[in-house]
């Protein structure tokens, strides 16, 4: 998340509170892939850039201008060029990205992933290096970060975590400050790889993504509720950044990218742990830490094959990351719905929160929806009732 707002529980199953259900998290920077919480400075770290090595609108002789899509990022747009769009738009070779992580080591990539970082400020992780001194020392930084990652010696540091409080719960929720250099590279790979991805995700996935936002969610879940589909599968997926498995998504970036040092830099950033204030260090061989600038976008490409299985079935379903709903227009369709979610949440390794999914009556009141909204997501902000989700 970006700028105030966050995700929140509503105590409404009106369709009211089912339009509630939807609204403006912030815009998926990096921080906390459930939707970058604050822990005082702590901020998300966002896409990065790197050079273009094709001028500004050039096209190979005797092509029309690639008209840049909508997912191309200021910060992606340096790396990928337009001759380099057009190739995606076309199809890569063999369908995978090869020789990606020398747009990653690029000064310009680094510099920018840097400046992003120190926009956005945030909290030291365990090595109490500030923002505040990277750009101190951005030239001698960047020259060092470049030459470790050519070298393929580049080593993440583990995270710090620290544990926020969940309003209207007794729970803490855990939230992962990684090192500030860590966080640059994070932001220069995430520049690099998630145009690739950005291609082929679903139209129902709003969470964290260039150029989407969680209005545009909410106006489609009012199109829908407007057409008659009352009936939601309201579904949790219980703990997911810390109990994900990883080698399944691995493979599905392996899917897609063929680059043996990059493969190796986003395992390793998986593999790196944590130390926790309270039990010491611990290795981390499920789940992506909350917190790390990689996790929304991994979050996204362990989930996208759930938003097109959904497609393929003909149901309405729209996700936040990990938070999701799917419309239908009876019971009887919703409940097939859910026992269709069941089946991949299981195959894929990951667990419905038992107490937090469930069916939900649109067109009554007095029911529970626990999707994503704020206190005046309606508009009127009329004492709802609302706590942290």
């Amino acid at each position: 998340m970006a700028d105030g707002m966050r995700p929140v529980r509503v105590l409404d199953g009106s369709r009211a509170g089912v339009r509630a259900a939807i609204v403006a998290l912030e815009r998926g920077n990096a921080a906390s892939a459930k939707g970058g919480r604050k822990v005082k400075r702590v901020k998300d770290t966002s896409h990065q850039d790197t050079p273009a090595t094709v001028p500004s609108g050039a096209t190979p002789a005797g092509e029309p201008p690639v008209q840049p899509p909508p997912w191309l990022t200021l910060e992606s747009s340096g790396v990928w060029t337009p001759r380099m769009l057009a190739t995606l738009e076309r199809g890569i070779q063999g369908g995978k990205g090869y020789s990606l992580m020398d747009k990653v080591w690029n000064p310009t990539t680094l510099t920018l992933a840097a400046w992003a970082v120190i926009r956005n400020d945030g909290a030291p992780g365990l090595d109490h290096r500030t923002t505040e001194q990277l750009q101190n020392e951005l030239a001698a930084k960047v020259t060092l970060l470049g030459r470790r990652l050519r070298e393929d010696t580049y080593p993440p540091q583990p995270v710090k975590r620290v544990w926020i409080e969940k309003p209207g719960s007794a729970e803490k929720r855990p939230l992962g400050i990684p090192v500030v250099r860590d966080r640059v590279v994070q932001a220069a790979v995430r520049a690099v790889i998630e145009p690739i991805f950005e291609h082929d995700f679903a139209d129902t996935s709003y969470g964290f993504r260039p150029g989407r936002q969680a209005q545009q969610a909410m106006a489609r879940v009012e199109q829908l509720l407007g057409e008659g589909y009352v009936w939601v599968v309201d579904a949790d997926l219980k703990s997911y950044f810390d109990t994900s498995p990883q080698a399944p998504l691995l493979a599905l970036i392996e899917a897609k990218i063929s680059d043996g040092r990059m493969l190796r830099l986003i395992e390793a950033f998986l593999k790196q742990g944590v130390m926790d204030t309270a039990k010491g260090w611990q290795p981390t061989e499920r789940g992506t830490p909350q917190g790390a600038v990689l996790s929304p976008l991994l979050a996204n490409i362990y989930l996208n094959p759930l938003d097109h299985l959904m497609a393929q079935h003909g149901l309405e379903m729209i996700r936040y990351a990990d938070d999701f709903i799917l419309l239908c227009r009876t019971e009887a369709e919703a409940q097939a719905a859910l026992e269709l979610v069941r089946a991949w949440v299981s195959a894929a390794g990951l667990t419905l929160h038992p107490s937090k999914t469930r069916l939900v009556d649109a067109s009554q009141t007095g029911g529970a929806t626990s999707w994503a909204g704020t206190l005046n997501a309606d508009g009127n902000g009329r004492g709802r009732k609302v706590w942290l989700g």
